[in-house]
């Protein structure tokens, strides 16, 4: 799974990156790698719920659906 366009823009700033360093115990550098490649880090729970509080985006809009 990885997340949209919209969602990345959406927590693509410092506070969000911040909470979701908290969420996921790493350091801004590496919330800010995962989003510059997309990482399946963040569709962790812990991630997921920062980024719903956050974006106040449904589920639909986060998450991208990948065609295998």
């Amino acid at each position: 799974m990885k997340l949209s366009q919209k969602a990345l823009k959406a927590i693509n700033n410092p506070v969000t990156r911040r909470r979701l360093m908290d969420a996921l115990g790493c350091t801004e550098f590496t919330i800010a790698r995962y989003i510059q490649k997309n990482s399946d880090n963040l569709t962790k729970a812990a991630a997921l719920q920062v980024i719903r509080e956050v974006t106040k985006l449904p589920d639909a809009e986060i998450l991208e659906v990948e065609n295998k």
